[in-house]
């Protein structure tokens, strides 16, 4: 509900803060005193259209602040949450108004959009006043207000769901008409990428197994020509010429001419034997020598072909994933989704097939869903028609006709809300065609059938507050008091905020609030709560006019008393 408003520099109101309380608040007071500045100032907060004209004469800005305590389950919240605003225990709408018609708008003191401003009003208030309308009279809420009042919910949600489902087989056969479309647009292109890769095959892990493969031959290629370098150097490059081994043999030949000569003795040289010895193990290391460089020769004779393939393969594997623009490693998921695309030009038609009987399924599905919402609204709609119609006499229009139009839509129009409009229309006249409330009723006609409207529909809105200006306009003695009385029993429902001039009606409030006028140096509005003998005085002008007597006194205790 509305907890509190403050207003700063508003035309004649230069500071006024007033706290309001749940159930029915009345502000009266003598016409110009003020009441529909109050009024023009709530609207600023709550995201109405400001002109600079607003502004109290010598100040630089006016403002409004609306401070509301709406209960924790409120719409408004989720609406709060949604645009990042963080929750407080209030919401506070506030606007500031400069003298130049430029306006800002906060909502917790946070800067907002004026468009936000007026989605968070529309939760928390509705007014019906003599010249504007926000709740009731819009007509882009009828339909939920319709369905609130009497539309069975279980038909509601079928309705919902069949759409849902309507609409996602919808995007399903878009998506497969899709998925072949392109692929046959790229059947040439995927058909030779597949045979390409199928030629080539990659494996998983094939490059790293290769990799290692590559450095294992090239290892051993560097392996074996180092052993053949070696072999080299103990062999002869010139057959003429003589190797290491033969080196040795003819030195130990020219050692063994040093022995004596026949019959001078026998044996060798003594000096000559160490380095005959030494020779001959020399020329025994080095057969030794030459049978392991041969042996290893025999063991690591490389594979040049082998070395080569392995490469070919290697490098053929790393063109392609160049080509295709990804890591060798992703070869197979890509040749495998590749052939998934090829395979949907031959399956996508029975799929596409498929998705489409779906959503023919679906369709019709819906159409049964929307006939039953449909069937279960013209009914609702009598119903509320039948509910308004025995709230118009009391209320001085029995002459006036309610009319709850259902309008079909086309079936592109249709939303998950339904498959036709819902308005309220009006026909103030016999014979008159019914018309949209806010255009065919006078100003105190569409207060009076507002408060009726609010009577029947009494909790269909998520608004706590109900603000209605001069409902009373036009009407006294028994059709008053018949508004006084439904203004009291939707006050026990909801926070009800209302500018009258009716005694029979203000005497009907919980809380009473004045507005008056001081004139001297410079017009100034102020408003006064009332209780007691105040209260009763105030009804007694209301009764008299300017000069209160003791039977207007009387006339107003008998409204007071319970």
């Amino acid at each position: 509900m509305l907890v509190a408003l403050s207003i700063r520099d508003v035309v004649l109101i230069d500071r006024l803060d007033l706290g309001f309380g749940p159930g029915l608040t009345v502000l009266t007071g003598e016409t110009g005193a003020g009441k529909s500045i109050l009024l023009d100032s709530l609207g600023l907060a709550l995201g109405a259209r400001a002109e600079a004209g607003l502004v109290r004469a010598g100040a630089t800005q006016a403002s409004a602040a609306a401070r509301f305590a709406p209960p924790a389950t409120h719409p408004a919240w989720s609406l709060l949450a949604e645009q990042g605003i963080a929750r407080d225990d209030e919401i506070v709408l506030r606007r500031v108004l400069g003298s130049d018609g430029r306006s800002r708008a906060f909502v917790n003191d946070e800067p907002v959009g004026v468009t936000l401003l007026r989605r968070l009003a529309t939760l928390l208030v509705e007014v019906q006043g003599q010249h504007e309308q926000m709740g009731l009279a819009e007509e882009t809420s009828h339909r939920a207000l319709l369905d609130a009042y009497a539309t069975p919910p279980a038909i509601a949600q079928a309705a919902r769901a069949a759409h849902a489902a309507w609409l996602a087989a919808t995007t399903a056969l878009a998506e497969a008409e899709r998925r072949v479309a392109s692929a046959e647009r790229d059947r040439d292109f995927l058909t030779h990428a597949v045979d390409e890769m199928d030629a080539i095959a990659p494996e998983e892990g094939e490059e790293e197994r290769l990799a290692a493969e590559r450095l294992r031959l090239q290892q051993g290629e560097r392996r074996a020509e180092a052993i053949a370098a070696a072999l080299a150097e103990l062999t002869p490059r010139d057959r003429r010429a003589q190797g290491p081994a033969a080196a040795m043999r003819a030195a130990s030949r020219a050692l063994a001419r040093l022995a004596p000569p026949p019959g001078q003795g026998s044996g060798s040289d003594p000096a000559s034997e160490p380095a005959l010895a030494a020779l001959a193990r020399a020329e025994e290391a080095l057969a030794e020598a030459e049978g392991l460089l041969a042996r290893l020769a025999g063991d690591s004779e490389a594979d040049p072909r082998q070395l080569e393939r392995t490469e070919e393969r290697l490098f053929a594997l790393r063109a392609l994933a160049r080509k295709h623009g990804v890591a060798v490693v992703e070869l197979p998921a890509l040749r495998a989704a590749l052939a998934a695309r090829l395979a949907a030009l031959h399956s996508g038609a029975a799929e596409v097939e498929a998705r489409a009987q779906a959503l023919a399924t679906a369709a019709a599905r819906r159409r049964e869903a929307f006939a039953a919402l449909s069937a279960a609204r013209t009914e609702a709609a009598r119903k509320l028609d039948r509910a308004i119609a025995r709230q118009l006499p009391p209320l001085k229009l029995e002459r006036t006709r309610f009319v709850t139009d259902i309008v079909p839509l086309g079936e592109a129009a249709w939303t998950a809300e339904g498959a036709e409009s819902v308005r309220f229309l009006v026909a103030t006249n016999p014979g008159q065609e019914p018309g949209p409330l806010a255009r065919v009723a006078s100003g105190g006609e569409l207060s009076r059938l507002m408060l009726a409207l609010k009577v029947v529909l009494a909790g269909a809105s998520p608004a706590p507050t109900l603000i209605f200006d001069e409902v009373d306009s036009g009407i006294g003695g028994a059709t008053a008091a018949a508004v006084g009385e439904r203004l009291a029993a939707i006050a026990g429902e909801v926070q009800v905020l209302l500018v009258t001039h009716s005694p029979q009606v203000a005497a009907r409030g919980a809380a009473h609030l004045r507005v008056a006028k001081e004139t001297g140096k410079r017009a100034r509005t102020t408003v006064e709560p009332l209780a007691g003998a105040q209260r009763r005085e105030e009804i007694a002008r209301m009764l008299a006019g300017s000069r209160v007597t003791q039977a207007a006194r009387d006339a107003a205790d008998a409204l007071l008393t319970p």
